[in-house]
């Protein structure tokens, strides 16, 4: 193909050939009012000198012709892999590039969405197509695009961002009309509760597209911290108003769940996780002390350091045997309301502490029994033992030895000796890394301890001879915690170097309230830029593996390493974003890495109506897959680019040029030569019309 055109390259600046123009256009002026009869003469040497100075030339143009490129997107994100989608993009794919191979004139340019995905964007965002399209639109060369095919189903969520539309843009959607879903939406939540007190969920339930006949009533299944807490019968549309009350302080998981129905269109949209922080209000303290004694002060000054602490604090002043006969009226001290602290109001306490508490005949035993039946209930003891312990009064000789892990032998041993961390206890909770807390030369030594036989729970610390010294134990839904020892105090008071009291009793009363951090048996797992860590606290040496179900349903399963006694974890790689299923034994857990639910499946139906308002502006169609495939037609710019059945493009006639041919009009000395000789003979001709003139 070749093609002819007229080029200047003018041997002056334009400006100059611009003003010797006017001047000749003036001169012809002249010559006009003057009335010389050679003045057409002069015009045209003036047009030959002005076109010699401009230099024209004729300039032949050897093209190419280009193809024109259709540009086929598909949208590959997880919505699209939802039912037969996956089938019908590859069938729309497929007769697209089809149609577009068996056209000379037509190259196929197919890209896929996630090509176009900033990393680490993922599901969270949504379906960005718009910005994809605007991407793969500015790699082309734009002579050359003549159409843009989109396959998709419709679920766009960055149509602000939809570029400008040179050509016509199709979009084929994929997925049923007939389709249909159920979702479940949080529509109200709190970000903290207050331990013991009620509080408010409220969710949603709704139906998409076509709800088929027969389908049974939604239930709605609630469980907290993966323990299931009710079933609810939810009505379609209706908000459902659940209360709940925390019963543990830190992280709390409440996981709603709705049945997958058959038919349905996906089921990550059917469950929501809620993560609520328990935060106690005030933390009731009961400290029951026998024979007075230094570490009575100890535990005061510790438990009322703590402004969140409710203390109360029942202490045997006069014991029976220092009785005088005063009347109780005329002394100074209030008659201790012990009916109503250990019989009715017993279970609004969240610790009760026995410090060196011993038989007196003061407590009767129907509130120990009392005591006993609260651990039972859920409540928590800990018993600080002291010499009585190992006596005739000891409080292992009453109900609470029910409850109690060890049972005293009655032997007393007084010689210094220094607390040691048991095997368990470098695995439990309360006791591990404790040792880091050590002052320069170790813990100092405390100087009395009881002997006990344990019975059940775990030995954490020792005395000597590996005899048990602090035990902790799960009494049926309550839990206790025993030291046989008195002596704990002298870590407060610094004795040759103290010892960590605080934290060791800090985490001793957080692991009997039981705080989530301080469970020797916890599955856990924390989301992270790189995917999933999953931890378990364990007092067991040998682990199963974890199975690990993502967002998508497929299982993975890994094993956990120890990166500390007691505590096993791994890292699980993902880019999946969603809500994960973790399985270990009897324990389990989830975790949400970005939304539960995300953009993505909050509405998963097919839809037209996006796309329909923005590729109207390049009079570009939206067609549904399963109504038929189109075929290809070349329109011309400005005739409509879709009709039944048929899709349109804009053919570009884009070319290449491959060779440039320059040739002059005339050689310079040639056109020289003709306005010489236009100019003489203007002048004989004018020359000859003077005389003529003058003979009459």
């Amino acid at each position: 193909m070749s093609a002819l055109s007229l080029q200047f390259a003018p041997g002056l600046p334009w400006l100059v050939i611009a003003v010797l123009a006017a001047l000749a256009a003036v001169s012809l002026a002249v010559a006009l009012w003057r009335g010389l009869a050679g003045w057409s003469l002069r015009a045209a040497t003036a047009l030959v000198l002005l076109a010699a100075l401009s230099g024209p030339s004729l300039q032949q143009e050897e093209r190419d012709l280009l193809t024109d490129i259709l540009l086929v997107l598909e949208d590959d994100s997880p919505s699209q892999f939802l039912s037969d989608r996956p089938a019908q993009n590859q069938l729309a794919r497929d007769d697209i590039l089809a149609q577009i191979a068996a056209r000379p004139s037509l190259d196929a340019v197919w890209r896929q969405l996630s090509e176009f995905a900033p990393e680490g964007e993922g599901e969270a965002e949504g379906t960005r197509l718009m910005t994809a399209l605007k991407k793969a639109m500015a790699e082309l060369p734009a002579n050359r695009l003549a159409g843009v095919v989109l396959i998709t189903d419709g679920v766009v969520h960055d149509l602000q961002n939809a570029p400008g539309l040179p050509v016509p843009v199709h979009a084929m959607i994929s997925g049923r009309a007939q389709d249909w879903d159920r979702r479940v939406s949080v529509t109200d939540a709190p970000a903290f509760a207050i331990l013991g007190e009620q509080i408010e969920l409220r969710l949603k339930v709704e139906t998409l597209g076509n709800l088929p006949d027969g389908l049974p009533p939604a239930v709605l299944s609630v469980s907290h911290d993966g323990v299931p807490l009710a079933d609810v019968p939810v009505g379609d549309g209706a908000e459902i108003v659940m209360p709940l009350t925390l019963e543990h302080a830190g992280r709390n998981l409440i996981h709603v769940t709705l049945p997958v129905e058959d038919g349905e269109l996906t089921g990550r949209n059917n469950e929501v996780v809620i993560e609520l922080n328990g935060v106690r209000d005030r933390l009731q303290v009961l400290l029951i002390s026998g024979t007075p004694h230094p570490g009575t002060r100890t535990w005061r000054n510790l438990l009322k350091s703590d402004s969140a602490v409710d203390l109360v604090h029942f202490t045997i002043l006069r014991p029976p045997e220092k009785q005088d006969g005063v009347p109780v009226s005329e002394l100074s001290l209030i008659a201790f309301p012990t009916q109503e602290l250990f019989v009715e109001k017993i279970d609004e306490f969240d610790l009760i502490i026995f410090d060196r508490y011993q038989l007196r005949g003061i407590l009767p035993g129907g509130y120990l029994a009392s005591v006993r039946n609260y651990v039972q209930r859920g409540g928590a003891v800990l018993i600080a033992a002291g010499p009585s312990m190992a006596s005739a009064d000891s409080i292992g000789r009453t109900a609470l030895a029910d409850i109690m892990p060890a049972t005293p032998t009655g032997r007393l041993f007084e010689q210094p000796f220094k607390p040691v961390v048991t095997d368990d206890g470098q695995r439990h909770p309360v006791t591990r890394d404790l040792s880091r807390h050590a002052p320069e030369g170790g813990w100092g030594p405390w100087m009395r301890h009881i002997e006990v036989l344990p019975q059940r729970g775990h030995v954490i610390l020792s005395a000597p001879d590996d005899a048990p010294l602090l035990m902790v134990d799960h009494s049926d839904d309550g839990r206790v915690a025993l030291l046989a020892s008195d002596h704990a105090w002298l870590w407060a008071r610094g004795h040759e170097g103290g010892g960590p009291q605080l934290e060791l009793l800090r985490r001793l009363a957080h692991w009997l309230m039981r705080e989530p951090e301080l469970e020797e048996e916890a599955l856990s797992a924390i989301a992270t830029e790189d995917g999933l860590v999953i931890r378990r606290n364990t007092m067991l040496l040998e682990l199963p593996e974890v199975t690990v179900t993502a967002p998508s349903g497929e299982g993975a399963t890994t094993a956990l390493s120890q990166a500390a006694p007691g505590v096993f974890e791994t890292p699980f790689a993902t880019d999946a974003t969603g809500l994960f299923h973790i399985e270990q034994g009897e324990l389990s857990t989830v975790v949400v890495r970005g939304a539960a639910t995300s953009v993505e499946f909050s509405n998963p139906l097919a839809r037209r109506d996006l796309l329909q308002p923005v590729l109207a502006t390049s009079r570009g169609a939206v067609m549904r897959i399963e109504d038929g495939l189109p075929s290809l037609r070349a329109v011309r710019v400005g005739q409509p680019a879709s009709g039944r059945g048929w899709l349109g493009y804009t053919p570009r006639d884009a070319y290449v040029t491959t060779a440039i041919r320059l040739r002059p009009l005339a050689p310079p000395w040639a056109m020289l030569v003709l306005a010489g000789f236009a100019l003489v003979f203007a002048w004989l001709w004018e020359g000859r019309g003077g005389a003529a003139r003058r003979d009459p």
